[in-house]
């Protein structure tokens, strides 16, 4: 220990010896500090930490404070953990996960930073190195789109050419005569004509979810569909609960014994859908003309009176809205159908029930409008059923059967909902 008083001797490299009275100390063997330039920066006073010994001030460190303030608890932040065990569970919390950015076409390295692109010789050369067999995971096949807000969006219907009236009309007058033959030959014909135009039907329903990527039976269903209007024939109403019961349970078997697993949803919904919709709304035709439901053959005529009231209908709406036709009746289902036309549609078949359906017997002219005025509400409800199935299936026409109407489904959609109307009311006015 020297005193500061004492110089340093440069020769020896020491200092020289004090004595102990000396108040002041300095370390031994200490470097001598650099001297205080005018170049040197000044240290601010405000930056350096206080002295230990003075009294504290309350104040915390910058980082830890602005932690504070922004988040009390650090992990607030990160979810809780959810269980999701069903694909209802993932909708309900999709919100978490912007999986948009895995169906986006940019190339982007900031928002998909894990794609990339391997050369081909790079990839015929993995393929080569990689000769195992690995077995093919079992994978069930599937149609059912991720649940949205709107289901039906960017699938409008699908626009095509413009139809000829005038080949729609000799189409129309065709296929009228031949119907009208039809009746003219007796009960069994009309009644093979309805299983022919009913099992058309189904297999273009079919056709147009096969379309999407759906496995429907289509076979079983057609053969469905036919056995079901045969059975009305012959027993009665009777045989629609009977039929319907064994179609569901061959449908049953029929999936599961399918060579590849498929969605049960997917294909057997489509398949009992399809028999529903055509195979037992269709077969009320069928229970109309059959020799267990009216004396003296007078369904023939009610079943010739629902198609006469549904033609109508449907002719008037076209060629109305046609010429006077401007506000859209529904424009998320069918641009194409205005109010006007339905309004046209309506009157021309008040007009035939009241003026036509009375030249046959047994129809009065009040039985014609009661049945027109039933046959106008539900009958454009079949049409826009069928123009809401084929907005959902993404199609304009579920088949090109008839030459400027589509397909045989397509002239047919309004008299499935006439059918059943029909057969009730007959019943319920005491018609036959």
């Amino acid at each position: 220990m020297r005193s500061d008083d004492d110089t340093f001797d440069e020769a020896t490299g020491e200092f020289p010896v004090v004595s102990s009275t000396d108040s002041r100390v300095t370390i031994t063997g200490a470097e001598v500090a650099a001297e205080v330039t005018e170049d040197a920066p000044e240290i601010d006073p405000a930056t350096l930490l206080p002295h230990w010994t003075d009294a504290p001030t309350g104040q915390v460190p910058i980082i830890v404070a602005r932690e504070a303030a922004e988040n009390d608890d650090p992990w607030a932040a990160i979810p809780a953990p959810a269980w999701r065990e069903g694909e209802a569970d993932w909708v309900a919390h999709e919100d978490q996960f912007d999986a948009s950015i895995l169906a986006s076409d940019a190339k982007d390295e900031d928002s998909r930073p894990w794609e990339f692109v391997l050369p081909e010789e790079e990839i015929a050369a993995e393929e080569i190195l990689d000769e195992t067999p690995r077995p093919e995971p079992m994978r069930t096949q599937r149609t059912r789109r991720t649940v949205v807000a709107n289901p039906l969006a960017g699938r409008a219907v699908r626009q095509s050419a413009q139809r000829s009236v005038s080949i729609a009309t000799f189409t129309g007058i065709f296929l009228a005569a031949i119907v009208l033959a039809v009746f003219a030959a007796g009960t069994v014909p009309v009644a093979v004509l309805v299983l022919a135009a009913l099992a058309l039907a189904a297999a273009e329903a079919y056709a147009g979810f096969r379309l999407v990527g759906a496995h429907p039976a289509t076979i079983l269903g057609i053969v469905g569909v036919l056995t079901l209007g045969v059975a009305a024939y012959n027993k009665g109403a009777t045989a629609v609960g009977a039929v319907t019961v064994l179609m569901l349970m061959f449908g049953f078997i029929w999936y599961l014994s399918a060579e590849k697993k498929i969605d049960v949803l997917d294909g057997l919904g489509a398949t009992m859908f399809v028999y529903a919709w055509v195979g037992v709304l269709g077969s009320y035709g069928l229970l109309l003309i059959s020799p267990h439901s009216f004396a003296n053959k007078h369904g023939l005529a009610y079943l010739l009176g629902a198609i006469i009231l549904t033609v109508a209908n449907d002719s008037g709406a076209l060629f109305t809205g046609r010429w006077f036709g401007h506000r859209p009746l529904n424009r998320a289902l069918s641009p194409n159908k205005t109010i006007e036309g339905s309004i046209g549609g309506t009157v021309v078949t008040l007009i035939v029930g009241v003026v036509v359906l009375p030249l046959i017997s047994p129809w009065t002219r009040t039985h014609g409008l009661e049945v027109a005025v039933a046959l106008c509400v539900v009958a454009p409800l079949g049409d826009l059923f069928e123009s809401m199935v084929k907005r959902t299936l993404g199609v304009k026409d579920l088949g090109r059967l008839l030459p400027g109407h589509g397909g045989l489904l397509d002239r047919v959609d309004g008299l499935l909902f006439a059918l059943p109307t029909m057969y009730y009311l007959a019943h319920i006015l005491k018609l036959g």
